[in-house]
């Protein structure tokens, strides 16, 4: 069985590197994913309110066999649960539908600016995080002035931001920010998403021949060699197997260059300026 390596959160706590994620998989499918991909060897399992399918996930982390201390859970709270009153709630909510005490990370889904209710989310955030509800907390489509404004008006510096992030969508100056401050950048849509073309890219195909691994497999293996936590998501076991058998190879410096010609241009990607729920 291959584990994931763990990387330190800049609150002490560990998360595994590589994770499950589980958008858009319903209840019974994520039950069933989760109980696959704990037997393939993962730990780091992700979910969110929006995805409806936390009952699943609980289902599955009670099913696995696994002792709930090895298990790293991470789930997100969306617009309506945003504001002090309702983002507690939200993670209330979130608890009973998985039957857990606690999560492993919490985070905010997506900044909504033009709402203006970020900062009193992530107060109420610090407080769940005090009382062990959440043992890390962090958020998800932030940008750098997102983020400034965060740490200028609130006392906890986020653990990770979750973005969407891959060798054609980079986010560098994200990137680079988080690192700044000491928080870890997870990448979401890891291989292009839904409908990408960068599974299909040529260069892959022939990295692919070189290395002896799917264009998914190379994809992945450049999220973990940029130290980036990532989260493909599969409802299909030997996927999963597939994606977590990404730890016996690493691409040379001059492969990790040729790379860059997939990158789309700072344009790429979703605007959470603009977009978000």
């Amino acid at each position: 069985m291959t584990l994931s390596p763990l990387i330190k959160l800049n609150d002490g706590n560990t998360i595994p590197q590589l994770g499950l994620g589980t958008w858009p998989l319903d209840d019974d499918q994520a039950a069933a994913a989760v109980v696959s991909a704990v037997d393939a060897g993962y730990r780091h399992i992700d979910t969110a309110v929006k995805y409806g399918n936390e009952e699943g996930v609980g289902n599955g982390v009670r099913a696995s066999g696994v002792d709930r201390a090895e298990l790293f859970i991470t789930t997100k709270l969306d617009g309506q649960f945003q504001g002090q009153d309702r983002a507690a709630a939200g993670l209330e909510g979130s608890l009973t539908r998985m039957g857990l005490d606690y999560v492993d990370l919490l985070l905010i889904h997506w900044p909504l600016p033009q709402r203006d209710d970020f900062i009193a989310t992530w107060k109420t955030f610090e407080r769940l995080q005090a009382e062990g509800k959440a043992r890390s907390i962090g958020v998800s489509n932030f940008k750098p002035a997102h983020l400034e404004r965060l740490l200028a008006e609130t006392d906890v510096v986020p653990a990770v931001n979750q973005i969407q992030l891959s060798p054609a969508v980079t986010r560098m100056v994200d990137r680079e920010f988080n690192a700044r401050h000491g928080i870890v950048t997870e990448s979401y849509s890891p291989l292009g998403g839904s409908g990408a073309s960068l599974l299909g890219a040529p260069l892959l195909a022939q990295l692919g021949e070189k290395y002896d691994k799917s264009p998914a497999q190379l994809v992945l293996r450049w999220h973990i060699e940029q130290g980036l936590v990532v989260i493909p998501k599969s409802g299909d076991p030997e996927r999963m197997r597939e994606n977590l058998d990404i730890f016996d190879f690493a691409l040379d410096r001059q492969d990790l260059a040729e790379l860059a010609i997939l990158d789309e241009g700072p344009g790429a990607g979703i605007d959470s300026d603009t977009t978000g729920h």
